[in-house]
């Protein structure tokens, strides 16, 4: 296996190179500055343009972004086009700016949204030229006008491309098909056959140049297929190649792809495409035969995978393979009934049973033998060729023919059983193919076999797999350098006796000693690959001390590679990072393995526990893992067809720093998701796959919205109540002097109509918002200082109240938050806000990482949150700034301890009553204690207080105290407990000694899980699943142990999710997943999804699935440019106003708040420094320049040079 070459890094151009450049000087005098003073457009500037910069440099990617950073396309390209007088240079020119700015992943429609006739004009040229065979645009600038095409059918969202695709994608474009077939479909369907007839009554009112417009657009996809297939077959199995024509076959294969993934638009291409037979003719090309058609055969691959996808075209329902099923069994009968009726040659086969007959080599056993003019007669019978006698039927061949049938009624793999087949581990055959894992530094320029996760998925299971490949494949690219690295490090030479001698060190690689398979177990009931393999694998640590014991801390499920290589250079051959690794290396083959612990002197696997492990002599070590089945299966087959036994011949085992090595279990995850019903909310269905009304699970068109609801400590007072709702009235019931926080709110629309004056008939109904404020009082919660509720301090502002509105009603909320515009604050307080309104639910609390959880959680902490439902999983709790333990056993371990804490205050409680017995033993005595001793006098005091009838005047004050039976036990709380001014103070104040104890005891009743558990892991799962209210974990985490977590029946109702737009897409996806459905449907209510898509994306190492496959693109971001309505903060308080102007314009309103130009600290200046914003240049060191310290590390140079006083 030979490595391909490593690419360079594209060279982008310095600020004085792009300043000298004769384009920036051709920009100065025509298109940049005031528009006033510019010259009147010159299309022979347009023509020079393109003759030298764009078409004389072969389109490189320099001269195209010289022009795109001048602003050729905004400034002069498109104000100045006419559709009827611009020249092919100029459309030319637009179409390649428009591509070189999807290449750079910068905003590309702007300039086109307010010229949608213009646009519309473009597109046409942009079509016609597409089909041009005159000789006048070549074969390679016909490929950038497909590019352009590709980038209009992906970007839906924006209206003006919207309108025009849909004329090439609609229905009449089924005039194309053959009239029997076009007869068949509408037959199928009758609501199509009315909708059909309707069309082609309008067609023929339209006059003569409307109908020739319609007639090209919706014949423009198959005249463009027709261009492609001749293209196609003047590519030779054998001899030299065009690449211009192997690169134009490469890019219509991606645009049709992309046009297949797409519901809207291939609703009626597929059938189009059916019926134009494409992928049988690609499959028997010459091209693919070809070494340079690699790409075109995965490419092709991709278009079959997704011409037969498990979806109903016309609906987007998903099929289940039953359904599949079924159509097979259909397709296969309908086939064996017309050959039973009419050819009397396939009498066999239409008599055998549908599975003894649907596989392509009994396919081809009954249909191999018949001629050309009877498979032709076939084909026509079933609608797949012109009639017989056509013209058409002699360019069909035999060959041809019999692939159209077989592959048409095969039978089709399920692709939920190819999924479970296959292999989670990385091979070499994947590790180094650069057109489905390319190198880093991807330029963008040309296409790759890669799934795209754009706008909209066809269903859940598309999604899924779209997104479960991706992340395989990233994944597979750190893989790859690490094992190049490690290899690297070690020096694999070929030694004189022809073995392999290791010249280096490596930290995470060592070279095996011995490897042995001890295990290969029975395959499953109804599957081929074993259900498990286990293998020993030996290697002697004679490294330092630190090294060995990073080696023996290898932990259970802990992912590692054996890697084989037979090196062919002499010792001391230098490696050099130029050139292909693995030929140099010698590298043959990559497997991976799962750690299932290390073994000890008596080959037995030493379990993990609490203490630290034992210590073995030697330097020996030796790790019993666990192989992938399926990957153990596929191997086998190859050994038994006589091919090498890979498992023989490994000699290296390479392991991975831990917090990059959770990809297996993240896969597995996903595959577990596509292997379930995925049942997400109904109300949320249609936005995660990116169709229907985006606004549809805003909280104001959800079904069950709440009219009231309890604010808390949201409002400081009335006045920021007011100012927090500018565009709400407000009315109460109660006097201004009483309304104070917290408030009670309770939202109406109250409808007004005008009438006309001259008559009464309703001119205009308008709505009138009304707040409707009810203040109320919390309840006494006890005399302790620490009975005392935690308030909110914040001033929230009217955009923040909005937010925390939204996200306290069911649906989804989006707050797009900018630095410093508070949103961890609102967070917080929706969760606050949520917990007291819904006490019976349970809130999820998902970051991307540890840090913002532990902000996020060191904030709740403070709220007014009773801290035992607080739990937070995973690590990272360590990290937070607060002496108590949130992680699961620290809260076991705070139960306990409050539990004695509770029963000790239970046996205080026992004393001042003079109660005999051991009542504080348990906390099933104490519940019986305060049933029987403690509920009982509180009833007969409440009794003692009351009135007798006919007695108007309430009972003395002073009884109250005198009377009250808890009065010893409260000695050691403030004195005077009681105060002794009114009746009713004193009795608030009793009720809330009450409130205390009754929520002692209350405490204990759910602690009582706990004596009866004895083990510290059940005691947390208990506290998971029943005791926690508010759960906080990353989004890792949560991809991590989604199967444990479903297992023990974790329950949510709400998440909220910060750093949303820094989190993967899948990682989004996977926590609304982490529960199973009740009665068929989600128990989720809320999803509340913070962040700001303007900052960092998903960190994605390598540039392709970055910019190819859009990886970066966060399931937040999807969400706002499909059109989900945000919420977006508006006041920023960290940053001084001019650091804020660097960054404001990005946002659609963001202002200061008024502290950050009133502070001191804001007004003076910072010690060091001469100017709010210095910026440094960091110059070139030994023709080095700036570096960094690692790959893909963030960092901003800071000038430490402040003055210390």
């Amino acid at each position: 296996m030979v490595g391909p070459a490593p690419k360079t890094r594209g060279f982008a151009p310095t600020v004085e190179q792009m300043q000298q450049d004769v384009v920036t000087k051709l920009a100065r005098q025509n298109w940049l500055g005031d528009p006033a003073q510019r010259p009147v457009f010159d299309p022979q500037i347009t023509a020079e343009v393109y003759s030298r910069d764009i078409l004389g440099t072969q389109f490189s990617s320099r001269r195209i972004m010289m022009l795109e950073f001048s602003q050729y396309l905004e400034n002069y390209l498109w104000p100045n086009f006419c559709p009827q007088k611009s020249s092919l240079a100029q459309v030319m020119s637009i179409v390649v700016m428009v591509n070189e700015k999807f290449r750079e992943r910068v905003p590309a429609w702007e300039c086109f949204k307010t010229a949608s006739e213009r646009f519309k004009g473009l597109f046409n040229v942009v079509m016609e030229s597409s089909l041009s065979d005159d000789g006048d645009i070549s074969l390679q600038e016909q490929t950038h006008l497909l590019l352009f095409l590709n980038h209009c059918f992906n970007s839906l969202e924006v209206d003006v491309i919207r309108q025009e695709v849909q004329k090439v994608v609609s229905l009449q474009m089924w005039e194309c098909l053959l009239p029997s077939r076009l007869e068949q479909e509408l037959k199928t369907t009758p609501r199509l056959k009315k909708i059909w007839t309707a069309l082609q009554k309008r067609d023929a009112k339209a006059d003569d140049g409307t109908r020739a417009s319609q007639r090209f657009a919706r014949h423009f996809l198959h005249d463009l297929i027709q261009k492609f297939l001749k293209i196609l077959d003047t590519i030779p199995v054998t001899g030299s190649a065009d690449m211009s024509k192997v690169r134009y076959c490469e890019r219509f294969m991606e645009l049709m792809v992309d046009i297949q993934a797409l519901l809207h638009t291939r609703r009626f291409f597929n059938t189009l495409l059916d019926n134009a037979h494409l992928v049988t003719h690609c499959i028997r090309s010459g091209l693919r035969q070809r070494d340079e058609g690699h790409l075109f055969d995965q490419l092709l691959d991709m278009l079959k995978f997704y011409a037969g996808f498990e979806i109903n075209d016309l609906t987007g329902e998903a099929f289940t393979d039953h359904d599949m099923t079924n159509l097979h069994y259909n397709k296969i009968s309908s086939l064996q009934k017309a050959a039973f009726k009419h050819f009397g040659e396939l009498r066999r086969f239409s008599l055998s049973n549908v599975a003894s007959v649907d596989t392509r080599d009994s396919l081809l056993k009954h249909f191999g033998s018949l001629d050309t003019e009877k498979l032709y007669e076939i084909a026509a019978y079933l609608h797949l060729v012109p009639p017989v006698g056509d013209e058409q039927q002699q360019s069909f061949s035999k060959d041809f023919l019999l692939e159209l049938l077989i592959s048409r009624h095969e039978r089709r793999p399920s692709q939920l059983e190819a999924l479970n087949e296959m292999p989670l581990y990385p091979t070499e055959e994947i590790l180094w193919d650069e057109n489905i894992v390319p190198t880093e530094y991807f330029s963008g320029e040309g296409c790759l076999a890669l799934p795209k996760l754009n706008l909209q998925f066809l269903t859940l299971h598309d999604y899924l797999l779209r997104n479960f490949n991706l992340f395989r494949l990233e994944t597979t690219y750190e893989i790859r350098q690490d094992i190049e690295d490690q290899v690297r490090r070690l020096k694999p030479w070929k030694s004189e006796d022809g073995g392999c001698y290791f010249g280096g060190w490596a930290r995470m690689a060592q070279p095996i000693m011995g490897f042995s398979v001890v295990e290969v177990a029975k395959p499953n009931i109804g599957e081929k690959q074993p259900s498990s393999v286990r293998a020993d694998v030996m290697v002697t640590l004679s490294v330092r001390r630190e090294v060995k014991k990073e080696w023996e801390a290898l932990r259970k499920h802990d992912v590692a590679f054996l890697v084989t290589v037979r090196p062919t250079r002499q010792i001391g051959t230098p490696f050099l990072l130029k050139e292909p690794f693995v030929p140099q290396a010698g590298l043959l083959y990559v497997r991976g393995c799962e750690i299932e612990g290390m073994l000890d002197t008596e080959g037995k696997v030493i379990e993990e526990g609490i203490g630290p492990p034992p210590e073995l002599p030697g330097a020996t070590r030796t790790w019993r893992v666990w192989l992938d089945g399926n990957q153990y299966q596929k191997d086998m087959e190859k050994v038994s067809q006589g091919g090498e036994d890979v498992y023989e011949t490994f000699n290296i085992l390479i392991r991975r720093k831990p917090k990059e090595n959770n990809f297996k279990a993240v896969l597995e995850t996903i595959r577990d998701l596509m292997n379930t019903e995925c049942v997400v909310p109904a109300w949320l269905h249609d936005i995660i796959l990116g169709y229907g009304d985006p606004a549809s699970a805003h909280y104001s068109k959800m079904p069950k919205q709440v009219a009231t609801m309890d604010w808390n400590d949201t409002f400081l007072n009335m006045e920021h109540l007011r100012s927090s709702f500018p565009h709400h009235e407000t009315s109460s019931a109660v006097d201004e002097s009483m309304l104070k926080p917290p408030f009670r709110l309770t939202f109406k629309e109250v409808k007004e109509s005008k009438k006309r004056k001259a008559g009464d008939k309703t001119e205009e109904a308008s709505a009138r918002k009304e707040i409707f404020v009810e203040p109320h009082v919390i309840p006494n919660r006890g005399p302790y200082l620490y009975n005392q509720p935690k308030k909110n301090a914040i001033a929230f502002t009217p955009t923040q109240i909005e937010a925390i509105r939204s996200g306290m009603q069911p649906g989804l909320t989006m707050v797009v938050g900018p630095p410093g515009t508070g949103k961890t604050d609102v967070a917080v307080q929706i969760i606050s806000n949520i917990y007291h309104n819904f006490p019976d639910q349970r809130t999820l609390i998902v970051t991307h990482s540890n840090q913002a959880l532990n902000q996020l959680f060191e904030k709740i902490i403070a709220l007014d949150i009773d801290e035992r439902h607080l739990l937070r999983l995973g690590h990272g709790e360590e990290a937070l700034e607060t002496e108590k333990d949130f992680s699961r056993y620290g809260r076991v371990n705070y139960v306990l301890a409050k539990r004695l804490e509770l029963l000790a205050e239970v046996a205080r409680l026992q004393e001042s009553l003079g109660v005999s017995g051991d009542v504080s033993y348990t906390c099933e005595t104490a519940g019986h204690f305060f049933l029987y001793q403690v509920l009982s006098r509180w009833e007969e005091y409440l009794s003692k207080l009351k009135a007798p009838p006919g007695e108007q005047d309430a009972p003395n004050v002073a009884l109250v105290q005198q009377m009250f039976p808890f009065s010893k036990f409260f000695e050691n709380a403030p004195q005077p407990v009681f105060k002794g001014e009114s009746f009713e103070e004193d009795m608030d104040i009793a009720e809330g000694c009450f409130r205390h104890l009754k929520k002692v005891f209350t405490q204990l009743e759910e602690f009582r899980a706990f004596e009866l558990l004895r083990s510290g892991l059940d005691r947390s799962k208990y506290l998971l699943v029943k005791e926690a209210k508010i759960i906080a974990m990353t989004c890792t985490h949560a991809a991590l142990k989604r199967r444990d977590l479903v297992q023990l029946g974790f329950k949510y109702d709400n998440i909220l999710m910060e750093e949303s737009a820094q989190i993967l897409e899948i990682e989004t996806f996977i926590p609304l997943l982490l529960q199973n459905p009740e009665d068929g449907y989600s128990h989720l209510k809320r999803w509340i999804m913070i962040g700001d898509h303007h900052q960092l994306p998903p960190v994605i190492k390598n540039m392709a699935f970055q910019k190819y496959s859009n990886m970066e693109q966060s399931l937040f971001t999807r969400f706002v440019r499909v059109g989900v309505p945000t919420v977006d903060l508006d006041a920023q308080g960290r940053a001084r106003p001019s650091i804020c102007n660097l960054y404001n314009w990005r946002y659609k309103k963001l202002g200061n708040l008024p502290h950050v130009t009133t502070w001191p600290e804001y007004r003076v200046a910072n010690p060091g420094f001469c100017h709010d914003i210095q910026l440094i240049n960091v110059d070139d060191f030994d023709g080095i320049g700036e570096s960094a310290p690692n790959p893909y590390f963030y960092q901003v140079p800071t000038l430490l040079c402040q003055m210390q006083f």
